[in-house]
C-alpha cells in the first residue's frame, strides 16, 4: 500500500520563491512512491502537483465542487495534472475533512486561515503533519508548533524543516 500524503497551504500571497519549494514537496513525493493528495485548488498545493507529474507521481483532489463543469466555471479552479478529482460540493470547509482523513500525513507549504483549518483537523484526526520552514504563515509561526505541543489535548506529531527533501523523508519515517 502506498502512503498518501496531503499538501496544504496558501492559494494567493505568498513570495514567488516558494513555488520552487512547493514543486520538490511534489517531487519528493512521488520520488518516494507516495500518492499526492490536494484539495484540488490553486496556490502553492497545485504547485507540488505539478512536481509530482514531473516524476509520473498519482495526484488527487478533492474539489469543493459538485461536478467538473462547477469546479471549473463556479470555481475557477484548474484540472490539468490530476489524475483524479473528486467532486464533494461541500465547499472549501466542508472539503477538507474527507480530504484529511484520507492522508496519512499531510505537509504544508506555507498558509493562512483555510490550512490553519486543514491543520487542525490533521492534528486532531492524529496524523503526521510537516511544517515546511521558511515558507511563511503558518509555518514559520513558532508559536503554532508550540500551541500544538502544550495542548492538553494529544494530536499528530508535528515536524519541521526547511528542506523539502528532509521534510518528506522524515514524515516518511514517522509514518513507518
Amino acid at each position: 500500500m502506498r502512503y498518501k500524503i496531503g499538501v496544504i497551504g496558501s492559494a494567493a500571497g505568498y513570495e514567488n520563491n516558494i513555488l520552487e519549494k512547493a514543486r520538490e514537496i511534489g517531487r519528493e513525493i512521488a520520488k518516494h512512491d507516495c500518492v499526492l493528495l490536494t484539495g484540488g485548488t490553486t496556490g502553492v498545493s497545485y504547485e507540488a502537483v505539478k512536481g509530482a507529474k514531473e516524476y509520473n507521481g498519482l495526484t488527487i483532489g478533492f474539489s469543493p465542487a459538485s461536478n467538473m463543469l462547477e469546479h471549473i466555471e463556479t470555481w475557477k479552479l484548474p484540472t490539468e495534472h490530476f489524475d483524479v478529482l473528486i467532486y464533494t460540493g461541500h465547499g472549501f470547509k466542508g472539503r477538507n475533512v474527507p480530504f484529511i482523513r484520507s492522508c496519512d500525513g499531510v505537509v504544508a507549504i506555507s498558509g493562512r486561515i483555510g490550512t490553519l483549518n486543514e491543520f487542525t483537523i490533521a492534528y486532531d484526526e492524529n496524523k503526521v503533519i510537516g511544517l515546511l520552514e521558511e515558507t511563511g504563515g503558518l509555518c514559520d509561526d513558532d508559536g503554532v508548533k508550540n500551541f500544538f505541543s502544550k495542548s492538553k489535548k494529544k494530536g499528530g506529531e508535528i515536524l519541521s524543516h526547511h528542506d523539502p527533501a528532509q521534510l518528506i523523508k522524515e514524515l516518511i519515517e514517522n509514518l513507518d
